[in-house]
């Protein structure tokens, strides 16, 4: 096993993850089913950064910075929220796997009692909006980031 997944507890939340990313594809949006988030289009994005800064920045930072120290749990035992910009992990996932944390929360795919600040935002934000956010984010990355989540996306099937 890799560094990047440590013991079976850090496998299972990793399979547990996949799993879910996966059983939430058919309720998925269309253009999410592309693997494509809108982040060419100006007007999404600009969608996006309003309600980035409506729901995310408090914890993700105003420039996508994340907490402090984010890779190591707080004193509470929880994960500081990460950065969104290229220096975080955010676009080492597939789209299908950022709406699915977006919409539905870190905890509730990772199952097994797994805690996690990041709430879940079905029934505050339309797919769309997630949508918009995520475009938002992916329109700030360099075009190598770019080209990499790209890929990651066509790996996944989408």
């Amino acid at each position: 096993m890799t560094g990047r997944f440590k013991g079976v507890t850090g496998l299972v939340a990793a399979l547990a993850m996949a799993v879910a990313a996966l059983a939430v594809a058919q309720s998925r949006p269309a253009v999410a089913d592309a693997g494509l988030l809108p982040w060419r289009d100006a007007e999404v994005v600009a969608q996006g950064r309003v309600i980035y800064a409506d729901h995310c920045a408090a914890c993700h930072g105003a420039d996508l910075q994340g907490e402090p120290d984010w890779r190591m749990r707080d004193a509470d035992g929880y994960m500081p929220a990460p950065p969104h910009d290229e220096t975080g992990h955010t676009w080492h996932h597939p789209d299908a796997q950022l709406f699915a944390l977006t919409k539905y929360g870190v905890a509730a795919l990772v199952g097994q009692g797994y805690r996690s600040r990041m709430p879940g935002y079905e029934g505050v934000l339309s797919d769309d909006e997630i949508l918009a956010v995520l475009a938002y984010i992916k329109s700030t990355w360099p075009d190598r980031v770019i080209e990499i989540h790209d890929g990651i996306n066509a790996g996944a099937g989408g």
